[in-house]
């Protein structure tokens, strides 16, 4: 049983905040009565049906939804909105929908109170029973919309069955007419409650309970009870749980007899337990694969079982006392001590014989315990509680005995799961007597640790839950010196749990349990310190339970040993990688607290694990030896101590031999030496960082050897781990040169030096793309004293990484890592005038600034989609690191056409169709511009940008959202500086295809336009470099596709509408020419459905340009692809319809008719005449066919101008 309502495990981490605010939103009374009651008072008007009849029932399903976990608020309401809807029910002239209607307004009460609160509150008067056992015959079993009446129908009618009075006198004169008999009462009701009992729907439950308290009466029970029993078994051995009606059948014939054998008096049901016990035993129930049919089998046995034992409360059973908190403290005000727990005694029935049938109905409990769903074990554990305090005691510790051998690693997850839950009934019950707990508790602590693998994932989740509920219980059920032995290892479980489980049911159940123990028992060590650190919420991060919580509560001796223990023995070697990282992280924070115990007993344990068989404990003893190593270096360093004084020689001869040992066995191969290299390249960067005693011995050259093969090897490494085993081995190489390489201070050895870089730089060249990647990263984390004297060597290396060449234009990921290289390799040498080969100075800034640029234009795509984005957003980054690095120390260095194009480049991408692109340009962008210790020189209209971008309003704006972002950015188009980059990225935008961008972008866009509609001279400026834009991108489809769609926004809104009053307007002839040269031999059909939009919108201008549009239009409707042609023919429809000056008055009825009329999917023959037709009415020359002369003679047609 969990202890808390939280989602199962495996699912999403849930913040503590969030679980806060929905606990603080509890209800406090039933708020919608006022509501409710208009509702209720409404169902005359709305019942005929339709939205008005929908509309009621599901707003009142809504409002009673919002009492399913806290029911009982509806209690002081329930009789006036039962009693509003019976008067309905019992109204003669209501109409048979209102009455249905008025049942499924009950039915949602019900759901949400529980039928057990509901039936008081039925009528059950004498008079009551015929009319509602009227309305249960009329009504139709077979009706499936109104399952509801008949649900509460039978519910009213199982109350009305309490009435005192035997149903005989009901009856009067059963014969109506000679030879004619009427049926009784009783006959009725058992007619009706067999036939519901073998319905489908949830009246077969209604129909159990009905039987439950009908054939339990005294006057029924005597004629009636053992030939309703006989016919349920036969019904029952006769049905198959291999068919649906079968298991329908069984399903109701169970749960009749569960509740009958619940409800009945014990000498009134002993007679027929023992045959009812059989015929459960020839039904094989356990080997069905119904959940329902299984529990509601375990339900019937214990009940049979519960019938064989006489009712008593068991004299042997454990009683703590008062538990009543009231009492107590009423006890305590008296000056009265709490009473004292009852010493177990003889119990005075122990030579009463057991039944036969009991020893049949435990084993059956028992192997219920096993059952694979919860549900069943559930109640299986319930069963062995109630039994065992009816037994003697000896037979009831034999029960104990029984269900202890549930926990044997023989044993599946379900039987540890079930073990736990009849543990915790029976110590809730008092049957688990303290000499017991010795052994209770030994399996407790390992269930509380129960996780076993299977395949990729484990069982065991269920098993610590249960578990932690076992500890709750025990917290209840026990006296605080009864546990007193036991309380340092339960509390240290408890701990365990709440911090370092995988799953947060488990935390949270731990932490629930530990919360109740320190309430109930006062024993648990620092408990309240504890609590308000690891409380329910708290607990809800994993991150912070292993890496903050753990620490404080390690602060605590009691609880330090036994964290460090259960990180070594069970996380470090854990199945997901995720937890074991989390616990050598762990291991390195307790580390602190302990470390005399970490270097001497915990220390020589990993160490002897490093070379286990199983892969997941070599990784994390590896990682675990790294981390631990270090804590231990770091708290030496605190004293000026060399680590060595924590480890001694054996423990660091085995460090260094770590390495040596995985490559003797070749553990560095296949998958699990992809967590090999990882876990040693994590090794390295620690032991170098801890400074180890190394220095010239040959490790340093096999841990060398592992980088490079590393780095070298990546493409080979599992996508999913590339990156990060990439990243270890790099931080590895930093660490190994800065602590072993360096021969004098600032000094490296020249051999190493040359040995090292050239081998780096000759790997840059290399054919893998991964190899390139790594070996970039590798020389960019070079300390500064290798890289001196080779520094403009290493940078002409990484340039040519950068470098895009049709030989590796399909290597973005290389150019990015080469970006990121020079950023760091700037960063670690720093700015120094005259020394290019030492340090970034005015020699080689130019350089570098030209390769990050030139990345700014790296657009590749492939099937992962842009790319070149990782590329721009690494040369972003890189470019505002130097510029911030060069501005801090030689300003000078920053050129004004350097800057100015950097912040055109960013400025572009900071208006593009990729959100997190752009919100990361834009990033780089306002850096640039606000920093000021000191301020970048040479920041075109600087003044302007900080009034756009004032510092106040850059934190509160989300720029990644679009709606907030292109409004911003789009006013960077009245500068005349970053009006060209601006647009360029917004015409990508505009022709994007999520929605959202494209929405917000257009509308940006149209808003500047707007405000520059009465300005020509900047209206001009825009249309010119919009046309600047087409030209030096034409054919480049990445632009001039969504250029395209621009165009016909733009036209179609009349934003050049100013330039339509001068005939052949510049701006319209030359965005004629580019169109026509964009689309020239065009087969991409985007393109060209998107020119036929731009020449259309071009129609407005008068001239030659609408003369030439014209033209263009009609031979695009003799294009060879029938959709051009269609597409042509219906938007110059629409076009001159919208344009109607275009054409005259006299012939546009005319060329509409034949644009409508004509089949332009056609044959080219049929089509052309038609054509040949328009371009008579509409004015323009008809297109000639003019021959080709090629391999494959073929003619097309080509404009003929006058």
């Amino acid at each position: 049983m969990a202890l808390s309502d939280q989602p199962a495990a495996g699912g999403p981490e849930e913040e503590a905040e969030e679980e806060t605010l929905v606990f603080r939103a509890a209800l406090e009374a039933f708020g919608e009565s006022a509501e409710t009651r208009a509702l209720l008072g409404r169902l005359w008007e709305v019942h005929g049906g339709g939205v008005a009849r929908e509309v009621a029932l599901e707003r009142f399903r809504v409002i009673m939804d919002k009492y399913q976990e806290q029911p009982h608020l509806l209690d002081p309401h329930l009789e006036w909105m039962m009693n509003l809807l019976l008067d309905i029910v019992q109204d003669q002239t209501s109409p048979a929908s209102l009455v249905h209607l008025a049942f499924k307004f009950l039915y949602i009460i019900t759901k949400v109170r529980g039928y057990k609160t509901f039936l008081s509150l039925f009528p059950h008067e004498v008079a009551d029973v015929e009319p509602v056992l009227d309305l249960v015959t009329d009504q139709n079993p077979k009706d499936h919309e109104t399952w509801e009446t008949r649900y509460m129908l039978l519910l009213w009618l199982s109350v009305t069955c309490l009435i005192p009075f035997d149903f005989s006198r009901l009856d009067g004169n059963l014969l109506t007419q000679p030879g004619q008999t009427r049926m009784s009462i009783m006959d009725r009701i058992l007619q009706i409650a067999e036939s519901y009992l073998i319905v489908s729907d949830k009246a077969r439950d209604a129909a159990a309970v009905l039987m439950s308290r009908f054939i339990t009466r005294p006057d029924v029970k005597r004629s009636k009870m053992a030939e309703f029993l006989d016919w349920s078994l036969c019904n029952l051995a006769s049905s198959s749980f291999q068919t649906l009606q079968g298991v329908i059948t069984m399903d109701g014939m169970l749960q009749a007899l569960a509740q009958i054998f619940k409800h009945g008096k014990r000498e009134d049901c002993l007679p027929y337990a023992a045959t009812v016990l059989r015929c459960l035993d020839d039904c094989k129930l356990p080997e069905s694969n119904q959940t329902l049919l299984r529990k509601l089998g375990v339900k019937l046995v214990q009940r049979l079982g519960l019938t064989f034992l006489k009712p008593k409360v068991a004299a042997w059973r454990y009683q703590r006392g008062c538990r009543s908190l009231a009492t107590n403290l009423q006890l305590l005000a008296e000056g009265q001590s709490e009473q004292k727990p009852l010493i177990p005694t003889e119990d005075a029935d122990e030579d009463d014989d057991v039944p036969e049938g009991v020893e049949s109905v435990i084993e059956q409990l028992l192997v219920g315990l096993k059952d694979k769903d919860t549900v069943v074990r559930w109640s299986a554990a319930k069963g062995i509680g109630r039994m065992a305090g009816r037994l003697p005691k000896a037979l009831a510790d034999d029960v104990v005995g029984s269900v202890l051998d549930c926990f044997s690693f023989q044993e599946t997850d379900k039987a540890w799961h079930g073990g736990c839950l009849a543990l915790a009934e029976l110590g809730r019950r008092g049957l688990l007597l303290p000499s017991r707990l010795v052994d209770v508790v030994a399996v407790i602590l390992k269930a509380l640790t129960y996780d076993e693998k299977r395949g990729s994932c484990s069982v065991g989740t269920n098993v610590r839950d249960a578990a932690c509920y076992v500890c709750w219980a025990f917290a209840r059920a026990y006296e605080p010196q009864e546990l007193k032995p036991f309380v340092t290892a339960i509390s240290s479980a408890l701990v365990i749990a709440a911090v370092f489980d995988r799953d947060v049911n488990c935390r949270r159940a731990a932490s629930a349990a530990f919360q109740e123990n320190v309430g109930r028992q006062g024993t648990f060590p620092h408990g309240i310190d504890i609590l308000t650190t690891a409380d329910y919420f708290a607990v809800g991060n994993r991150t912070n339970c292993f890496l903050v919580i753990s620490v404080y509560i390690a602060g605590f001796p009691e609880y330090t040993q036994p964290m460090i223990d259960h990180l070594v023995t069970m996380k470090i070697n854990h199945w997901d990688g995720v937890i074991r990282e989390l616990a050598v992280k762990a291991l390195h924070n307790l580390t602190q607290r302990a470390p005399e115990y970490s270097a001497t007993q915990v220390f020589p344990r990993l160490l002897s694990m490093t070379l286990s068989p199983d892969l997941h404990t070599r990784h994390g003893s590896i990682l675990a030896c790294a981390e631990v190593a270090y804590a231990l270096y770091k708290l030496a360093a605190q004293e000026n101590r060399p680590v060595t004084d924590h480890l001694d020689e054996q423990a660091v001869q085995g460090l260094k031999q770590i390495h040596q040992q995985l490559y003797d066995r070749q553990l560095y191969r296949g998958l699990g030496g992809e967590l090999m290299r990882q876990a040693v390249c994590v090794l390295i960067e620690k032991l170098s960082l801890s400074k180890m005693p190394f220095q010239g011995d040959t490790i340093i050259d096999g841990w060398q050897w592992l980088i490079n093969d590393t780095l070298r090897c990546l493409h080979l490494i599992s996508s999913h781990s590339r990156q990060q085993i990439k990243d270890a081995a790099v931080s590895a190489l930093a660490t190994l040169c800065s602590e072993y390489y360096m021969k004098e201070p600032g000094e490296a050895d020249p051999a190493i030096q040359e040995k090292l870089i050239t081998q780096y730089l000759a790997e840059l060249r290399s054919p893998e793309e991964m190899t390139r990647c790594g070996f970039s990263l590798a020389l960019g984390a070079l300390p500064g004293f290798l890289l001196k004297g080779r520094l403009q060597q290493v940078l002409a290396g990484l340039r040519a990484v950068t470098h895009t060449s049709p030989e590796d234009v399909n290597f973005p990921e290389s150019r990015r890592d080469g970006l990121k290289a020079i950023a760091r390799i700037c960063q670690t040498v720093g700015v120094k005038a005259g020394a290019p080969d030492e340090a970034v100075c005015s020699e080689n800034v130019s350089q570098i600034y030209s390769a990050l640029l030139g990345c700014m234009n790296d657009y590749t795509r492939d099937s992962r989609g842009d790319v070149g984005g990782w590329v721009r957003k690494a040369a972003m980054t890189g470019l505002m690191d130097l510029t911030l690095l060069l501005a801090r120390s030689q300003p000078e260095l920053i050129e004004a056409h350097i800057c100015e194009r950097i912040m055109c480049c960013v400025a572009q991408q900071a208006s593009e169709k990729i959100d997190r692109f752009r919100a990361h340009a834009i990033s780089v962008f306002l850096t640039l511009l606000h920093f000021d210790s000191p301020p970048i020189p040479h920041v075109p209209h600087r003044g302007e940008l900080e009034k756009l971008f004032p510092r106040s309003d850059v934190a509160s704006v989300n720029w990644n959202a679009p709606s907030q972002a292109f409004s911003r950015i789009t006013q960077l188009l009245g500068l005349p500086t970053y009006r060209y980059p601006v647009l360029l990225g917004l015409i990508v935008s505009l022709g994007g295809l999520t929605e959202s961008t494209v929405r917000h972008s257009t509308q940006s866009l149209f808003e500047y336009m707007k405000g520059v509609q009465r300005d020509p001279q900047a209206l001009g400026s825009f249309s010119g470099t919009l046309l600047q834009i087409w030209e030096d991108n034409l054919l480049n489809d990445r632009v001039s596709l969504p250029l395209l769609k621009t165009l016909d926004h733009v036209l179609t809104h009349g934003c050049f509408d100013i330039f339509t009053t001068e005939e052949d307007h510049p701006f319209a002839v030359k965005l004629l020419a580019l169109c026509k040269k964009e689309i020239k031999n065009s087969k991409d059909v985007q393109k060209l459905l998107s020119a036929i939009l731009v020449f259309c919108g071009m129609v407005q201008f008068p001239g030659n340009v609408r003369r030439s549009a014209l033209l263009q239009l009609c031979l695009l409707l003799c294009h060879r692809f029938p959709l051009i042609r269609k597409t042509t023919a219906s938007q110059v429809y629409e076009t001159l319809l919208t344009y109607s000056e275009v054409v005259g008055a006299d012939v546009l009825d005319e060329v509409v008719t034949v644009l409508s009329d004509t089949a332009w999917d056609a044959e080219l023959a049929v089509v052309r005449e038609q054509r040949n037709r328009l371009c008579d009415l509409l004015g323009v020359p008809r297109p000639q066919l003019v021959p080709q002369v090629t391999l494959s003679p073929t003619q097309h047609e080509a404009p003929v101008l006058p």
